[in-house]
């Protein structure tokens, strides 16, 4: 198989399913049901929604610089911004691949090695993963019996195990080939780990570590503002449980790290949240369009703005 064919699969696979997943949602909630809640949001809140989410990638850009200071790498805060607007951009044709060209278009516009731009954008995803990880005890705190009994019904636990043991075997037998062997993959296998771990361990050597940690903060707190008071858009959700507003966070921002962008599933995911909580499903599902459809626009605009001025702006490069 060429490497176009491999591109065109792993573009075309995702995108399949979301169209044929989105074809059986709407076959069972047609779109002409939701259609008047879209008539008849208060657009306000929808826009107060993309404010605070605006603002979070504004926060995301001038947090990944403290990570780069160590290093000795002072980028330039609208290059920043840009790749961070390009990296959601190009997620919604392939899962995660905005993430590698974020450090490729740090190595192009700022000289910083790709392994270690890389390492950083891996770093911040494990401090945002312990933020996740912190809104998820919130939640399960508050709604403890309810989603025990949810998972208790979900899961089984000796299968998770064998899972488990299976993934550590294969891991470990992977490091400890990459470790003896002196092939030119393993090596430079090697070099990208190490490039990595120097990224990883700059949240340990930065000068500006309380900085970082109030970014972090305060990146999810917007996420989470911007979900919650998109919900007053419409009327029918009004007096929404913060539970179930946490619940169906949590669940969407797992389908927008999972598929291209959450396109089809994010809303699916609200649905799904809410509906546990008996809330009526056509107010649901048009409140998940919404917001994902108000969230994807503003990315849409400043993603393509940024692909166009990126190069003008560093055009002396």
């Amino acid at each position: 198989m060429t490497s176009t064919s491999k591109k065109s699969l792993s573009i075309g696979i995702p995108l399949i399913l979301a169209i044929f997943f989105g074809w059986y949602m709407f076959s069972r909630i047609p779109i002409s049901t939701i259609a008047p809640y879209f008539k008849n949001a208060d657009y306000s809140w929808v826009l107060l929604g993309v404010f605070f989410g605006f603002l979070s990638h504004l926060s995301r850009a001038y947090r990944w610089r403290f990570q780069l200071e160590p290093m000795g790498y002072n980028i330039k805060l609208p290059n920043s911004i840009m790749a961070v607007f390009i990296t959601y951009l190009t997620n919604y044709g392939i899962p995660r691949s905005g993430e590698v060209l974020r450090a490729a278009l740090l190595t192009n516009y700022e000289k910083v090695p790709f392994e270690k731009g890389f390492g950083t954008i891996i770093a911040e995803r494990v401090a945002d993963l312990v933020v996740m990880v912190g809104i998820i005890l919130i939640t399960l705190t508050l709604q403890f019996d309810f989603i025990i009994d949810l998972l208790s019904k979900s899961f089984q636990p000796r299968k998770l195990l064998l899972f488990a043991i299976v993934g550590v075997v294969l891991i470990s037998a992977v490091v400890i080939f990459i470790r003896k062997s002196n092939s030119r993959i393993a090596l430079r296998i090697k070099k990208l780990f190490n490039g990595v771990l120097e990224g990883i361990f700059s949240i340990f050597k930065m000068k500006k570590k309380w900085p970082f940690i109030f970014h972090t903060l305060f990146i999810w707190f917007m996420y989470v503002l911007m979900f919650y008071v998109t919900t007053f858009a419409i009327k029918d959700l009004d007096g929404i449980p913060i539970g179930a507003v946490l619940i169906a966070f949590i669940a969407a921002s797992f389908t927008i790290a999972a598929t291209n962008g959450g396109v089809f599933f994010y809303p699916a995911a609200v649905l799904g949240a809410l509906l546990l909580f008996g809330l009526p499903k056509e107010p649901s599902y048009a409140f998940g369009w919404i917001i994902w459809t108000s969230q994807t626009i503003m990315i849409l605009i400043f993603g393509i703005l940024s692909f166009v001025f990126l190069p003008i702006y560093n055009r002396k490069k």
